[in-house]
């Protein structure tokens, strides 16, 4: 069974920093994404960042200048460094890969429980 474990929220003023992490467990044969989505109260679930396993990157233009993500594809870890953070950043991040637990199985979603980050004015 696959499991993601993010960590790393918290609570921060703005203009600082957080680094989330997403750890993975479980049996994975494969990961083709791995990226951070946001939730805020009130408003619909948004891709943040995500990375592909070729290498290529996606930003929403939220993100662009202030995150970068990266992976550690021997550990299927993946990282979001945040910086210049600003209120309106402040949502629950999910941590999300695309992934096969075995050759030739079908690509599928795997999430994990969410980490709360605040960012205060």
């Amino acid at each position: 069974q696959v499991q993601l474990v993010e960590s790393g929220g918290g609570l921060v003023q703005a203009g600082g920093s957080l680094r989330l992490s997403c750890a993975t467990s479980g049996s994975i044969f494969s990961i083709d994404a791995m990226g951070w989505y946001r939730q805020a109260p009130g408003k619909q679930r948004e891709l943040v960042a995500s990375i592909i396993s070729g290498g290529s990157l996606y930003y929403a233009d939220s993100a662009k200048g202030r995150f970068t993500i990266s992976r550690d594809n021997v550990n299927h870890t993946v990282y979001l460094q945040m910086n210049s953070l600003k209120p309106e950043d402040t949502a629950v991040y999910y941590c999300n890969i695309e992934a096969r637990v075995a050759p030739y199985h079908a690509l599928k979603d795997y999430w994990g429980q969410g980490t709360q980050v605040t960012v205060s004015s």
